[in-house]
């Protein structure tokens, strides 16, 4: 959203707003306008909500009639056919919210910061028919911070290349913008989020766990069983703690849990299944851990 009031605000001509139909959501599951549409209807800009757009020759009329300089994809979440990215003479140019060719794919923020990365940013490119493949446009780079989560990530980002974006089609209207090819042998992969990434292999490093944990708010988050239910651990930091993996232990109303290569977490907000999120001290006065006590171990996987 912050692209698309950026546009406006620069004086671009947005003709058309494109976004996918309407959802249920809520205990009601009534249909819901996405956000974006909400802020187009809000600027008076025509919406169309198609549900496919590959074989849909209503909306390639419809899009071909308004004869764009360029079209703008940010979160589209759909692939884009060859005949719309021939359309426009500047190209269909999304924003990618990574350092390509790193973290291609659909949650490029999430696995930036499940992998410990100390730098990200935002990437302007023209889409071509492989993922996240295009040449680049423009770059810009930003720390991501020790406690910087996807959910604190994602709106800077989101702001930082809404200001992108408008350089870019200033920049290709100029001529002072050059795309340039991706390295592909330097590409890395972000793939779409699935709710098992979320469980905890404490046979990881602490850093690792905690790096993940950040990375995968709110979903899948970062969960483990405790007393053969499931639990939520949604804040941790590493400790100096040397346990065994999965190993618990309590000491001055602090919860500390064993992890891989002898480290362990100080753990200090979770959520039993069925529960309120709570800070470990309260968690510890409910529960009353029993000696020999252990968080639920998965057996060690790769990314």
């Amino acid at each position: 959203m912050p692209t698309l009031e950026r546009l406006v605000e620069r004086g671009f001509d947005v003709k058309l707003v494109v976004t996918q139909p309407d959802r249920p959501r809520g205990r009601g599951l009534e249909l819901t306008a996405s956000p974006i549409k909400e802020r187009a209807v809000q600027f008076g800009i025509p919406v169309v909500q198609p549900e496919k757009i590959k074989d849909n020759e209503d909306f390639r009329v419809q899009l071909a009639s308004l004869n764009p300089e360029a079209v703008i994809v940010v979160g589209y979440g759909r692939i884009i056919p060859q005949w719309m990215i021939d359309l426009p003479p500047l190209g269909n140019l999304n924003l990618h919210a990574s350092l390509l060719p790193k973290y291609r794919g659909a949650a490029p923020i999430q696995w930036a910061i499940a992998q410990g990365e100390k730098i990200t940013g935002v990437t302007t490119m023209r889409i071509e028919a492989g993922l996240d493949t295009g040449d680049i446009l423009l770059q810009r780079e930003t720390a991501i911070g020790d406690d910087d989560t996807a959910e604190t990530l994602a709106p800077r980002l989101a702001t930082m290349g809404a200001d992108l974006m408008v350089e870019t089609l200033n920049g290709l209207k100029s001529g002072t913008v050059q795309p340039k090819p991706q390295d592909h042998s330097k590409a890395s992969l972000a793939p779409i989020l699935k709710r098992e990434d979320g469980i905890i292999d404490f046979h990881r490093s602490a850093t690792e766990i905690c790096n993940r944990l950040r990375g995968f708010q709110p979903w899948p988050a970062a969960f483990t069983t405790f007393r053969g239910k499931n639990l939520h651990i949604w804040d941790a930091v590493v400790s100096q703690r040397s346990l065994p993996p999965g190993d618990l232990l309590v000491e001055d109303d602090r919860l500390f849990v064993g992890c891989g290569a002898s480290t362990a977490l100080t753990l200090l907000e979770v959520q039993p299944e069925g529960k309120k999120r709570m800070a470990s001290r309260d968690f510890l006065h409910g529960y009353r851990l029993r000696r020999g006590e252990k968080l639920g171990l998965q057996p060690t996987t790769e990314n």
